[in-house]
């Protein structure tokens, strides 16, 4: 095996690794941990979110840097596929308000408070999204590509 093919695989696993463990987190803490520190001590939330913010912003952090080379190594294998890099560019949209939302919701500044005190709201929207996102990822990796559609497709 070569160089490019490991470090693309180490990629492609830290890329799935942290999503697991980001949406995962996520869920666990708005089906779980909200409910159940409803009315209790600000104390223990704010502990929780401490620790919790260093996994979001590491999480962040790897979502990026393998992301955008998971990106970069893929463009010259989809060049004029537009259906691809308009998904992609969702995809990347939408992942980008994903990391705002969870930076505020592990954040500390007051202008992101309101973020914070509507924790169920805004962890259930974050949901959401990363389901979108998932999908969106599932589709562009098991569709054909444009070149493999014309081959299949009947000519007239």
């Amino acid at each position: 095996m070569d160089a490019p093919f490991i470090l693309s695989l180490i990629s492609r696993w830290a890329h799935v690794g942290t999503a697991i463990v980001l949406v995962g987190g996520t869920a666990f803490y708005r089906l779980a941990v909200i409910p159940a520190l409803e009315g209790n001590s600000t104390d223990l939330v704010e502990r929780i979110r401490n620790r919790w913010k260093k996994v979001v912003h590491l999480g962040i952090l790897i979502f990026l840097v393998s992301g955008f080379y998971n990106y970069f190594t893929m463009i010259p294998k989809h060049k004029g596929d537009g259906l691809y890099h308009a998904l992609l560019g969702t995809k990347i949209m939408l992942a980008m308000f994903v990391f705002f939302i969870a930076s505020a919701l592990v954040g500390k500044k007051s202008g992101t408070q309101k973020f914070r005190d509507d924790a169920k709201k805004w962890t259930g929207i974050m949901l959401i999204v990363a389901a979108v996102i998932v999908g969106i990822s599932g589709f562009v990796k098991v569709r054909p590509g444009p070149a493999a559609a014309a081959v299949t497709q009947p000519s007239e």
